[in-house]
């Protein structure tokens, strides 16, 4: 190494003293190439990305208003939107219903619509948490998914019980419209009750000239007496009719738009049979503003387990109670009715079709609390509950009819045993599939068995909706200005009576 360096010092010194006239050889050194940098965030590159983060942007923002408007109608929007999403699987506790305190009504509530929100059933057994009440969380079983069926345990206390049924005795029990006929009083009660087709066709033609025409069935159908001619029987009439060419029927069209629909209805020799029969006693609780304290907190916990909003379930029906004694029983039957432009909601006549046919009652859901329990019998019965399908002429098997809970009640698909302070809620109808209410659900077909020993005392909350959004919207606003004018009322002169209120709501 140190030769080597000695050698390159002698060269050196050597070169300065090199001759002139031989050519000066410089050392060889690497050439640098000019290399133009190019600059990776360009100007063009940069415009690319920005295009399509902006793109990207537009296309959420667009995802985002898609989801929010197919959740539900875009009028049905409203301060006290509850989320349709249901308890998850996980079993996180279903938030409360309102933001407002619970027990008092606003009035931006009442002017406006919503969309129905819906609990997952999740598969029949599956249990989830619900926060119903503070410091306490109840647990809601399915018990199936067609009808969506759920049961609460521990809905009321055994003190709520008592205090329900106490005011349901004071106010007093009257006896239900349609009473089934005992076996003395069948032969005397068979004529109001069963009516061939020939009666039919003969009480609808007012003229007595042989043919049926619309003003004759419109005139009939204003009756709410229901045991002979009911909303199904109007469409089928109604659709004969229109199918004709002159507009009228006769004996012969009428037997055939009229009798199909009636062989499960048929008794033996040709008669036809009310299709819905039941036996007991009931009343009607109010549960608005004033009332006894227990109704209102069952009133606030029933908005908590549905998630409705408060509005909705204060403008329905008020809470029915219901006693069965020994024998009683109710046979199978829909609380709600199917949807056709002849009819309308009874709870929203006020903004309703004054030229409908009939009114029928509108019933997305319902929440039956056991208010005792039984010793022997009285079970709730849904006699096609989870069916594959449903078909109306299965429903007669072997002669016997499914709805006739006296004969066929331990022949239903799902019984409940009463149990004092347990709760079932059930939907009556199906979702659109846009956040308001469907079709109505036939399996929640559903009956109580006769009571063979004890007392049956049951409560009956409804929550009333209108098919149509639009007119259950009206009929919101409605109230909302009646209430709006008593409050402006009450404030110069005196307080509304409980009844006034009531018969507003």
């Amino acid at each position: 190494m140190e030769d080597l360096q000695e050698n390159l010092f002698r060269d050196e010194q050597s070169g300065g003293s090199r001759d002139s006239s031989m050519p000066y050889n410089a050392p060889f050194r690497p050439t640098r190439l000019p290399i133009q940098r190019s600059s990776v965030c360009s100007r063009a590159y940069f415009v690319v990305v920005m295009v399509f983060f902006h793109v990207y942007i537009l296309n959420v923002i667009a995802l985002l208003l898609y989801v929010h408007y197919s959740n539900g109608h875009g009028e049905l929007v409203g301060g006290n939107r509850a989320s349709s999403t249901s308890v998850s699987e996980g079993g996180s506790s279903l938030p409360p219903p309102s933001p407002h305190p619970p027990g008092e009504i606003h009035e931006e509530d009442r002017g406006q619509s919503f969309s129905l929100p819906r609990l997952e059933g999740i598969r029949v057994g599956h249990v989830q948490p619900v926060s119903l009440v503070a410091e306490r969380t109840h647990k809601m079983r399915t018990l199936s998914l067609k009808p969506l069926l759920f049961e609460i345990p521990g809905f009321l206390s055994e003190e709520e019980c008592r205090v329900v049924v106490q005011l349901a005795q004071l106010k007093g029990l009257m006896e239900s419209q349609v009473t089934a006929p005992s076996q003395g009083q069948e032969e005397a009660n068979q004529p109001l009750l069963s009516l061939s087709t020939e009666e039919v066709f003969s009480l609808l033609d007012l003229n007595q000239d042989g043919l049926l025409q619309k003003q004759e069935i419109v005139s009939h159908s204003r009756s709410r007496d229901g045991t002979w001619l009911n909303p199904e029987n109007l469409r089928q009439i109604l659709t004969g009719l229109e199918a004709g060419a002159t507009g009228m029927l006769t004996l012969e069209e009428f037997r055939r738009v009229y009798d199909v629909p009636q062989h499960s209805e048929r008794q033996p020799g040709g008669k036809h049979r009310s299709r819905f029969a039941q036996r007991n006693k009931h009343t009607w609780l109010y549960q608005g503003l004033g009332s006894h304290h227990v109704l209102r907190t069952l009133k606030n916990r029933v908005t908590s387990l549905t998630r409705l909003p408060t509005a909705l379930v204060e403008m329905s029906e008020p809470l029915q109670v219901v006693r069965y004694e020994h024998g009683d029983f109710s046979n199978a039957h829909h609380d709600s009715s199917p949807s056709h432009p002849e009819t309308t909601c009874a709870h929203t006549r006020l903004a309703g079709n004054t030229s409908a046919l009939t009114e029928v009652s509108c019933r997305y859901l319902t929440v039956v609390l056991y208010l005792s329990s039984v010793e022997e019998g009285g079970e709730t019965t849904f006699p096609v509950a989870d069916n594959r399908t449903y078909e109306e002429q299965a429903l007669v098997q072997d002669g016997v009819d499914l709805t006739d809970v006296q004969e066929t009640c331990g022949r239903g698909n799902l019984r409940i045993r009463p149990t004092a302070g347990t709760a079932l809620l059930w939907y009556n109808h199906l979702s659109d599939g846009r956040g308001w209410m469907g079709e109505l659900d036939e399996y929640s077909l559903h009956g109580d068995c006769p009571v063979k020993r004890g007392l049956k005392w049951v409560a009956n909350s409804w929550v009333n909706v209108d098919p149509d959004h639009q007119q259950q919207a009206r009929y919101q606003r409605l109230v909302a200005q009646r209430y709006r004018a008593k409050s402006g009322v009450e404030e110069h002169y005196q307080p509304l009576s409980h009844s006034d209120l009531h018969q507003d709501l």
